[in-house]
Parts: structure tokens; sequence; C-alpha cells
């Protein structure tokens, strides 16, 4: 699979989540395929799509949590409006 490929798949898998859920993608088209971006580089390294803004330790447990929607998404969206990465914001 090409990065371009995977970088689709993790586009698809973002709006159909973020519907689901009842979130808004980043509004800034431009942040949004930065993230993007970020989500296919992890799951082309590590074979997961981790979260871009987040540390892999390399610890099975721990990075778990991080594998996008992590699971801090929710909270932060509540709290502040968007996740950390800033790819799910709450619906207005």
């Amino acid at each position: 699979m090409t990065f371009e490929e995977i970088k689709e798949k993790v586009r698809q898998y973002a709006e159909k989540y973020a519907a689901r859920k009842g979130f808004r993608l980043n509004p800034d088209p431009e942040e949004l395929d930065l993230v993007y971006e970020g989500l296919a580089k992890r799951r082309e390294k590590y074979g997961a799509q981790y979260c871009p803004c987040r540390i892999v330790l390399g610890e099975k447990e721990e990075d778990r949590k991080i594998i996008c929607p992590c699971v801090y998404h929710e909270e932060e969206i509540e709290r502040d409006g968007m996740c950390h990465c800033a790819l799910f914001f709450k619906a207005e």
C-alpha cells in the first residue's frame, strides 16, 4: 500500500468516526491534512495510527492508549473544544 493510500484510509476513518460520534473535523484544511499525514506516517512506521502529537514509548499497553482515537480525546474535546492533536472538534 502506498503512503497516499494509507493517508486516504486515515481520512476515511476520521470522517466516519467524527460523523458517528457527532464531532467536527478540524475546519482548517491545511492543519487537517497535517494531522492526516502524521497519522499515516505512524501507521506506515508502526502498523497503528498513533496520535502524531504524542510519544510512542515502545510499551504495548501504554502505547495502545494513544492509538487514534486515543483514550484522552473525548475528555479533551469536552474540556477544550478539540482533541490535543486538533483532529476532532466539538460540534457547534
